[in-house]
């Protein structure tokens, strides 16, 4: 027992916490990744009602977060990176929703890599312009997830931490705290 074989097991293994972004839902997942072989330890999102201010609608989603980090205590975080729509006021509202998520595990000095909803769906589903529908079924395949009722944005957030553990950590868009961030990324920070 005292040659270090259980530490050796547990070090092979990594726990990721992935987020599909919104104001109104929020998918999460958390997955862990222990010699090639995939499990999904929770999955689920974070609600809010039409009818929320903004404000409680972000706070919800930082403490949700929050709360799966301190019960999970992930390695990595991924998160999908925002993409451009036709409506500014709902990009505006989506870059909250993933400033309160990534700040919520930089808080934690949690890593944290982002991922286009392309980047996603090709390392899913191996096609980047897959549906959500196709995500979702090979999610499921994945993780041998049968029957059980699931949110697209669930679905989503599984595919996001499935696709950061396929693509390792050697990722340049990694930050361990919000200051790294804000080094790497001064053209989103607004004075």
């Amino acid at each position: 027992m005292g040659d270090g074989a259980p530490n050796a097991v547990n070090h092979a293994r990594r726990i990721v916490l992935g987020v599909d972004p919104g104001t109104l839902v929020t998918g999460f997942a958390v997955v862990s990744c222990r010699h090639d072989s995939l499990a999904l330890l929770e999955a689920g999102s974070i609600r809010n009602q039409s009818r929320q201010s903004m404000p409680i609608r972000l706070r919800r989603i930082y403490e949700g977060l929050q709360s799966l980090i301190d019960r999970h205590h992930p390695d990595e975080f991924a998160i999908e990176s925002a993409f451009y729509g036709k409506n500014a006021q709902s990009a505006l509202k989506l870059g909250q929703a993933r400033g309160v998520s990534i700040l919520a595990a930089v808080e934690k000095e949690i890593p944290t890599t982002e991922y286009s909803p392309r980047e996603v769906k090709q390392a899913v589903v191996g096609k980047g312009t897959a549906s959500k529908e196709q995500v979702q079924y090979m999610v499921r395949a994945l993780l041998h997830v049968k029957g059980e009722a699931m949110l697209l944005d669930t679905s989503d957030a599984i595919a996001v931490a499935i696709c950061h553990l396929h693509r390792g950590t050697a990722r340049p868009s990694r930050h361990k705290d919000w200051s790294s961030f804000v080094a790497a990324h001064p053209e989103r920070i607004r004075s």
